[in-house]
């Protein structure tokens, strides 16, 4: 496989776009788990800069990864052969027209969340208690409280791997829970949809909401969010536990170490890096609690953290 590690490739895309290429960037500065390993990463300045490192990197059989604010994400030790793309300042706008919003993939969610709510527009307020980026968040369709980017988006601007852009509208987006049918491509910008509101109502919900994110999870820890996605139980499941944080929790794993990597004493989807935890010690603890949650409850938890391989794809645990 030809790999973004060649120096080669890396002066010719520093040459082509106006942003900056580094060489040999570790991974772990861009993770919100303070994990991973060297890859060439370019930091886009414009939408034409994303536009050439793909066609670049499609011409030379490279492979490309995404990447925003690094939530939601576990890097490999030995880092990525595949051209990271870190999409942030410069992609990160955020513009009203009408009840219309347009807003950059660059962006963080909590600063969205938080900005169009002091305006008086809600929607994506609840959004303030989602790490990462806008784009992130729309490619996994990220939410909480009951709010999910679909509930608002109405087309998401994207770039191809052969550089070329298209606008996608939402009803050909693919949404689930916790999942889009994007594909492979690079999301610029998002176009919503809010509605008025009394600001001074939606900035006391989004400091309330923020405040519950602070005090019910370790979100000051290196952290990825929540590990795993809420499983489907059926309605005559009991009442507890239903949530994979319960499940986890019900079933004694807070505390559990492999190596230094542990389920949060806090809340137990959260798995947290204690200092200089490795991916491998992650997915060892991911092994270990999903095999023992199966074994107590028969019901086999699902990976929400994306495993990312040295190719940039998605693996499975």
């Amino acid at each position: 496989m030809t790999t973004a590690r060649d120096p080669g490739f890396a002066a010719r895309l520093r040459e082509a776009i106006r942003g900056e290429v580094r060489e040999g960037e570790p991974l772990a500065r861009w993770s919100t788990y303070r994990i991973g390993g060297p890859a060439t990463v370019v930091f886009p300045a414009t939408a034409e800069d994303v536009a050439l490192a793909l066609r670049d990197a499609t011409g030379a059989g490279i492979p490309w990864f995404a990447l925003g604010l690094g939530s939601n994400l576990l890097f490999p030790d030995a880092g990525l052969d595949a051209l990271v793309i870190r999409v942030g300042k410069g992609l990160d706008r955020l513009d009203r027209d009408g009840d219309t919003w347009t807003i950059g993939a660059g962006m963080p969610q909590p600063l969205a969340a938080k900005r169009t709510a002091h305006a008086g527009w809600g929607g994506i307020h609840k959004m303030v208690g989602v790490p990462g980026s806008v784009g992130g968040g729309i490619v996994m369709n990220a939410g909480c409280h009951g709010a999910e980017w679909r509930d608002t988006v109405q087309s998401v601007l994207v770039v191809d791997p052969d550089g070329g852009d298209r606008v996608v509208p939402a009803a050909e987006a693919g949404f689930t829970y916790r999942r889009s049918a994007l594909g492979h491509v690079v999301v610029l910008e998002t176009t919503v949809e809010l509605a008025p509101a009394d600001s001074a109502v939606l900035d006391a919900e989004t400091d309330e909401l923020y405040r519950w994110r602070r005090d019910g999870t370790p979100f000051n820890q290196p952290c990825c969010g929540s590990v795993f996605k809420n499983p489907e139980v059926g309605a005559d499941w009991p009442e507890r536990p239903r949530t994979s944080g319960q499940f986890i929790e019900a079933t004694g794993l807070k505390g559990l170490r492999e190596g230094a990597a542990e389920v949060s004493p806090m809340h137990a989807n959260y798995f947290i890096n204690t200092g200089g935890a490795t991916a491998a010690d992650v997915t060892a603890l991911m092994r270990t609690v999903r095999g023992r949650v199966a074994d107590r409850w028969g019901v086999t938890l699902e990976p929400e953290v994306k495993l990312i391989q040295g190719d940039g794809t998605v693996g499975g645990l």
